[in-house]
């Protein structure tokens, strides 16, 4: 729990209040498609750098950073906050400039019931052929590449879980290739996750459950919580926003229910993933053994720390122990999707921040753990501030969230589209992911959606 003698600085709430106009910005331009994504935004600003400061110490921040670099670093939010929301605007009516006439897809489903139109329906129906065609040769390569472990991939409940996509940190060879399949993977079951909450085609909705039900605990039995979150959540959405018509208070006290199931499961897999494979620590306990693992104990949220990430940036800066990398950070990111095979010497991700924070490079044992013991998540603001410094980086980190938020509100407003409003719902829910580092690590999934999408329709001729 947090220290009950906590005492925030001025920064904290200029800032926090800064998020607020932006929301209520934000609820005024719903119907024009900007609106969600420009919330989601703000929402993932405030889970990964405002409750880091109440969840966690922050009087030991002080002690540990300094109180002059943690203002600082809320003067950093807000210029991101303010810069944000300027670009999101900006890149809306530039990259969707064709569709600024046409209505927020989503919100018309949501306040109009449009989910029972025929025509809806049958978008669901052939965006469930695109996505169980896909399914079907992933999990073909899946059975080959584990000796047709059957029960490993689907039933790792009951008997442990299969690896297809296991890699080391750094690729090598053609590990590229299966990156891919794993992407795709956590792409495909997210998306049969929505159709399932929105169809009402018999076949359609008993085949995306299906596809669901045997993939999702492949997931949920994983160590990794942002994979959980991108498979599980943008069907719970969908169900919740557009197929239940039930009133707002109803969603809340649903969204409540389903945060606290989360939240649980979340902290039982903190408490055992280090000690143990998850999917075994299950088979030994049960749903019952969970409950009871967790209960009376404080198990704290690991990683929610991204404001006191951007502090010791400013601490390291001052003191010249860190030099931003004019960009370098920001290249390796984008030119990550070149396999390694074809550049050997591609630029690693994060070393150097890494190093400065106290990971020796050359102690990892060897060059595929990429040379250091573990990489340091810097936070989408932070990750900025790597790149351009203290003043530029928080801006460069908002133009960056600028054209994502841009390119939701696209797929919103293309969501009568086959597919459009699969990655609309999944984009949503990897922005959350985003706060720990703008990555096409973590918009892989998002990117494949897309060329599969097109590659598609172009092939069936289906729009």
């Amino acid at each position: 729990m947090p220290d009950e003698t906590i005492l925030l600085p001025i920064g904290f709430y200029l800032s926090l209040a800064l998020c607020g106009v932006g929301m209520v910005v934000a609820l005024t331009q719903l119907k024009r498609g900007i609106g969600l994504p420009t919330m989601t935004v703000l929402a993932t600003v405030v889970a990964w750098y405002f409750v880091d400061a109440v969840y966690n110490d922050y009087n030991q921040y002080t002690l540990n950073i300094g109180a002059d670099m943690l203002d600082l670093a809320w003067g950093q939010v807000g210029l991101f906050v303010i810069s944000f929301l300027f670009f999101a605007n900006f890149f809306h009516r530039w990259i969707n400039k064709n569709l600024l006439r046409e209505e927020s897809y989503f919100m018309r489903l949501m306040n109009k019931g449009g989910v029972d139109a025929p025509s809806f329906q049958r978008r669901m129906d052939l965006s469930m052929n695109m996505i169980g065609a896909f399914w079907i040769l992933l999990m073909a390569i899946a059975m080959w590449r584990t000796n047709f472990d059957f029960m490993g991939m689907f039933f790792p409940y009951i008997s442990g879980k299969a690896y297809p996509w296991s890699r080391g940190r750094v690729g090598a060879g053609f590990d590229a290739v299966i990156s891919l399949y794993g992407y795709v993977h956590v792409l495909l079951v997210s998306a049969s996750g929505v159709i399932w909450a929105l169809s009402k085609n018999k076949k359609t909705r008993m085949t995306a459950g299906l596809v669901f039900l045997l993939s999702a605990p492949w997931f949920l039995l994983d160590r990794v919580r942002n994979l959980m979150l991108a498979t599980i959540l943008p069907g719970l959405l969908a169900w919740v926003f557009v197929r239940f018509r039930g009133g707002l208070f109803l969603r809340v006290a649903l969204l409540v229910g389903a945060f606290l199931v989360v939240d649980g499961w979340m902290r039982f897999v903190i408490q055992v993933r280090t000690e143990a494979n998850v999917a075994y620590a299950f088979q030994q306990v049960g749903l019952t053994g969970v409950t009871e693992a967790i209960q009376g104990k404080e198990i704290k949220h690991a990683g929610l720390n991204m404001f006191e990430e951007l502090g010791w940036m400013n601490k390291f800066i001052e003191h010249g122990t860190f030099t931003p990398n004019s960009g370098s950070r920001y290249f390796a990111e984008l030119v990550n999707p070149i396999p390694r095979v074809l550049w050997p010497n591609k630029p690693m991700i994060g070393i150097d921040y890494a190093i400065a924070r106290g990971q020796k490079f050359g102690e990892a044992g060897d060059r595929g753990s990429a040379g250091v013991g573990a990489t340091i998540s810097t936070g989408m603001i932070g990750q900025g501030v790597v790149n351009f410094g203290r003043f530029f980086g928080p801006i460069a980190a908002a133009l960056l969230m600028g054209i994502w938020a841009a390119l939701l509100a696209r797929q919103d407003l293309m969501g009568d589209r086959t597919g459009r409003l699969l990655l609309f719902f999944f984009g949503i829910v990897l922005t959350f992911n985003l706060g720990r580092d703008i990555t096409l690590i973590t918009l892989y999934p998002f990117v494949f959606g897309i060329i599969m999408m097109r590659v598609w329709v172009k092939v069936k001729g289906e729009q």
